[in-house]
C-alpha cells in the first residue's frame, strides 16, 4: 500500500514549514545553510514514510495471516490494525 508516500513537492513544502517552525522556536537556531537544512529535513521525512510503509505491510501480512479472515475495513480489523500497528512501533521503540 502507497498511502504514506508524499510527492516530491509535498516533502519540500513540509520540509519549509518545520524549518520555518524551527526558526521560530527558542529551543535553539539554525545557523547552517537553509538547502542543507532542507535536505536533511527531506531526509528524515523520507526515512520515517519508508518506515511507516514497512510497519504498515508488516502488520497487514501479520493479520493476513489470521487462520479465520478478518475483513479489511471492518472493525475487528480496524481494532486489531491499530494495536498491532501500536505494537511494532513499541518493539523498535518508536511509540
Amino acid at each position: 500500500m502507497n498511502s504514506f508516500l508524499l510527492s516530491d513537492e509535498k516533502q519540500t513544502h513540509l520540509a519549509h514549514v518545520i524549518m520555518t517552525a524551527l526558526k521560530d522556536t527558542e529551543l535553539g537556531s539554525i545557523s547552517l545553510d537553509s538547502p542543507l537544512v532542507l535536505k536533511e529535513i527531506k531526509r528524515v521525512i523520507a526515512e520515517q514514510l519508508q518506515e511507516e510503509m514497512t510497519l504498515d505491510q508488516l502488520v497487514r501480512t501479520r493479520l493476513g495471516s489470521y487462520s479465520r479472515p478478518i475483513p479489511e475495513g471492518s472493525q475487528e480489523w480496524d481494532v486489531l490494525y491499530q494495536k498491532t500497528y501500536a505494537e511494532e512501533l513499541r518493539k523498535r521503540n518508536l511509540g
